[in-house]
């Protein structure tokens, strides 16, 4: 079989120790986890959303997306895998700003609709947000000029239009008044 890039959303309860029993199923399993972001739910407090990037055979991906919904706290799992979807990342870049290359760096800037963050007397901070081949290409032009630091989040994903994620697992919680 062959391996290819799974985006996974895990809906769990937030409690202490989720994210390490999630993380450890994977290294468990010998699955690398190639992007992790993990957020409060704003609709929802008493819940997170965890979205995982890996890469593994779909068989593999199935036992584990079954091992996911046996831990308690998780309420859902999704694999992005068969949906159309808006993936999005946001990277901070530190680069080289001299006298020289400032023009350049502010080029790039606007050929790639990021943002410049902050001024510094020998550098600038970039933002830029879009999918990771966005992120690369920005970032690969960035190299010549020279690149101080990069801190990137990591991949978050949606399904597009009115495509509902397929549920897995439980049912959350209901609250109860």
């Amino acid at each position: 079989m062959t391996k290819q890039q799974h985006t996974l959303s895990i809906l769990v309860e937030n409690e202490f120790g989720v994210l390490a029993r999630v993380a450890g199923l994977f290294s468990g399993r010998g699955f690398n986890i190639e992007s992790l972001c993990v957020a409060a739910n704003p609709l929802d407090p008493t819940m997170s959303r965890i979205t995982l990037v890996t890469t593994g055979d779909d068989l593999a991906l199935e036992q584990i997306t079954k091992q996911l919904n046996k831990v308690v706290h998780v309420v859902q799992v999704t694999d992005f895998q068969e949906l159309a979807t808006i993936d999005r990342e946001l990277a901070l870049i530190k680069v080289t700003a001299d006298e020289r290359s400032r023009a350049e760096v502010m080029n790039v800037v606007d050929i790639f609709r990021a943002k410049i963050v902050d001024v510094g007397s020998k550098s600038y901070i970039i933002e830029v947000t879009g999918n990771e081949e966005k992120l690369e290409a920005m970032i690969d032009l960035f190299r010549p000029i020279g690149i101080l630091e990069v801190a990137r989040t990591g991949r978050v994903t949606v399904a597009r239009g009115n495509q509902r994620a397929a549920r897995g697992g439980r049912s959350p919680k209901e609250k109860v008044a």
